[in-house]
């Protein structure tokens, strides 16, 4: 089974939007809107009102060493801002 929610994403513009309702995850690549809002039901029993999806391309990094330059590519992923139904949260730093 493949983990759908990978981490939630806590910035500054995700928390004014966590006044609205609207939380944000980092989710698995494949996974599309409905295994999206299948596994938030099920792993905070919240019920999804709506879900917007952000890919994001893996930037191309380089680095100078003395051995000479290194390239490589960081992964790309993928973004999902979750709204919940009119009085639901999510507790995500819990005291």
């Amino acid at each position: 089974m493949k983990t759908i929610i990978k981490r939630p994403i806590l910035t500054e513009k995700m928390t004014m939007l966590a006044e609205r309702n609207q939380y944000a995850f980092e989710v698995d690549i494949n996974a599309n809107k409905i295994e999206i809002a299948q596994a938030i039901v099920k792993r905070f029993s919240v019920d999804v009102e709506s879900i917007r999806t952000i890919r994001y391309k893996g930037k191309r990094k380089s680095q100078f060493t003395r051995r000479g330059r290194l390239e490589g590519n960081r992964p790309s992923w993928k973004k999902a801002i979750v709204t919940l139904k009119e009085g639901q949260i999510i507790e995500l730093l819990e005291d």
